[in-house]
């Protein structure tokens, strides 16, 4: 399959798709002396996905992890759908393709790793951070100035209100401050 250009390809975007650690966080997982495993986000890329929300599209998260950080961001966000424990990524996609009725042209996915290459090579946008390894990179028709982490998210949701021609200015939710 050749890979659309990246700006027409992000016409096409109904659904936005993300992994979480590499993507969402700069992929350090931290322990406490109990195993609690702590993640740290950035709020800009959590004001993306609450306007991307707000433009009516659908978000989702896959991530292989098993995490209540990550439950708890999806929730804070107003994630559309949050999918973990899922090593193979591939089911989940198409489950949220059913789901909704939406074919691969209409989902932009951002991984880093290895694991998201499955997913990265079917869907129209496939996306990926700046520090995303080179296997993934060279599946993807967007790359992010960014790290995972430290804009990405934002940059790639930027990305796509621009080409769908939406105000961003005008795109915030009541009480979105809380939940970044």
């Amino acid at each position: 399959m050749t890979k659309l250009d990246s700006l027409e390809a992000a016409k096409k975007i109904k659904m936005l798709v993300f992994d979480v650690d590499g993507v969402m966080t700069d992929g350090s997982i931290t322990y406490d002396e109990n195993g609690i495993e702590y993640k740290t986000f950035n709020a800009k890329d959590g004001h993306g996905i609450v306007r991307m929300n707000k433009a009516g599209f659908i978000t989702a998260i896959i991530t292989a992890r098993n995490n209540g950080t990550v439950q708890h961001r999806a929730k804070n966000l107003n994630f559309t759908e949050l999918y973990q424990g899922y090593k193979y990524k591939l089911p989940a996609m198409e489950e949220l393709l059913k789901k909704y009725n939406l074919s691969l042209d209409n989902v932009a996915y951002m991984g880093d790793d290895l694991p998201d290459i499955c997913v990265l090579s079917n869907v129209g946008l496939a996306a990926c951070p700046n520090d995303a390894v080179k296997e993934v990179q060279e599946v993807c028709n967007f790359k992010s100035k960014f790290g995972g982490g430290k804009g990405a998210v934002r940059e790639l949701c930027d990305y796509i209100l621009d080409a769908q021609g939406i105000e961003k200015e005008y795109i915030v939710a009541e009480g979105a401050e809380k939940q970044l």
